[in-house]
C-alpha cells in the first residue's frame, strides 16, 4: 500500500485533476484506498492522500463496513440547512482532531464503479465524511474550516507529536 502523505506535502493542497473514465486501474486505486481507510481505520479517504491526484473518492460509514461508496468526481449538488457537528482528523496529520460544523445531508453527484454518473443522498457521518473527502479533492485539509487561531493550535500540536 502506498503511503499516506504528511502534511504540509504540497499535493494535499492541491486541485485534484478530473478522471475522465472509469478504469481497471481505477478500480484498483479504489481497492487500495478502501484498504488503508479499513486499516486506519476511518470511514473516507480521497486519492491525493495517497499521492494519487485524480478525483477519487471512497466513504464507508457503515456499522458492519464492506459498503464502501465508491466516487470519481465527487461533486456537492445540494446541502441541507441543517448542521451536523462532528469530530474530525486526517491520517494527513496524525494526532490531532478538532470539532467542524457541516451540512448534515448532502446530494452529492459522481461517475460510479461502473463509470456511470450517479446522485447520492448521504446523511450523518456518511454526509461528513463526503464532504470531507471532496475537500481534499479541493486541496483543502479539516483545520483549513477553522478560525486562525484555531487552525495555529491545531497545526502546532501535530507538529509537535511529530518530533
Amino acid at each position: 500500500m502506498r503511503p499516506f502523505l504528511i502534511w504540509p506535502d504540497r499535493r494535499l493542497q492541491s486541485v485534484a485533476a478530473k478522471v475522465e473514465a472509469v478504469t481497471d486501474e481505477t478500480r484498483a486505486i479504489w481497492e487500495e484506498m478502501i484498504a488503508a481507510m479499513d486499516a486506519m481505520p476511518g470511514v473516507g479517504l480521497a486519492a491525493v492522500q495517497l499521492g494519487v491526484m485524480q478525483r477519487l473518492a471512497v466513504v464507508d460509514a457503515s456499522e458492519t463496513r464492506g459498503q464502501a461508496v465508491r466516487m470519481a468526481n465527487p461533486v456537492i449538488l445540494h446541502a441541507s440547512a441543517q448542521m451536523r457537528a462532528h469530530e474530525e482528523g486526517s491520517p494527513n496529520l496524525p494526532g490531532v482532531w478538532a470539532r467542524l460544523e457541516r451540512p448534515r445531508a448532502v446530494t452529492v453527484g459522481f461517475m460510479n464503479a461502473e463509470g456511470v454518473e450517479e446522485e447520492r443522498d448521504f446523511v450523518g457521518l456518511w454526509a461528513t465524511s463526503v464532504q470531507h473527502q471532496i475537500d481534499h479533492l479541493d486541496g483543502k485539509m479539516f483545520f483549513d474550516h477553522l478560525s486562525r487561531t484555531k487552525r495555529a493550535m491545531v497545526i502546532k500540536k501535530a507538529l509537535k507529536g511529530m518530533k
